[in-house]
């Protein structure tokens, strides 16, 4: 069991470092650009999670997982609302804090108004 765990230990930490290693060639090295190269770093980061939770948290390989999945789901929707809500409330504010020349500049593009 000890040996097991080793072995699950050291391909984690090794799919980890490849995982960095993609993302930051990829970006030193130019080899993507724009929404695509951010597309690629979001995807590795999501494989990194996935690594990680399988890896290092041992996610789904006890007898009872359900009560570490439900503990994390309820984690991650907490985290998705308070990320989700700020980028709405900061959203809200700029568009509230407007000055007057900024308003009508963008009532004019939203209207499609010509001058």
């Amino acid at each position: 069991m000890h040996a097991e765990t080793t072995k699950s230990f050291i391909r984690g930490f090794l799919l980890s470092v490849g995982l960095t290693l993609a993302a930051y060639f990829a970006v030193v090295n130019h080899l993507l650009s724009g929404v695509l190269l951010i597309t690629f770093i979001v995807t590795l980061a999501f494989a990194q999670l996935v690594v990680h939770l399988l890896f290092f948290l041992h996610m789904g390989r006890e007898s009872k997982p359900h009560w570490n999945l439900m503990a994390f789901l309820v984690t991650f929707s907490v985290i998705l609302i308070v990320i989700l809500a700020s980028i709405w409330i900061m959203n809200h504010l700029h568009y509230n804090l407007m000055s007057p020349e900024e308003m009508n500049r963008y009532i004019m593009e939203k209207e499609a108004i010509q001058k």
